[in-house]
């Protein structure tokens, strides 16, 4: 259990940063105030990819096992 806590705050830390990062940058472009904006969209979303990676990710992780299994 603590490997698949500290498993889904990194990983929802990585991924809410750079996609957050992606998509403020799709949306307003290299605005003077980017980081600020980016900040704000990626304290938002790590929470939400934090929930979302501890509740899926035991399911993907089997998933993806029985996708490479076929492969």
């Amino acid at each position: 259990m603590k490997h698949r806590i500290i498993f889904a705050i990194l990983m929802s830390f990585t991924l809410s940063l750079f996609m957050s990062a992606w998509i403020t940058y799709l949306n307003i472009g290299l605005h003077p105030n980017f980081v600020s904006f980016w900040m704000g969209a990626w304290v938002l979303a790590w929470p939400a990819a934090g929930v979302i990676s501890f509740i899926a990710g035991p399911f993907l992780h089997g998933l993806a096992h029985k996708l490479a299994a076929k492969i």
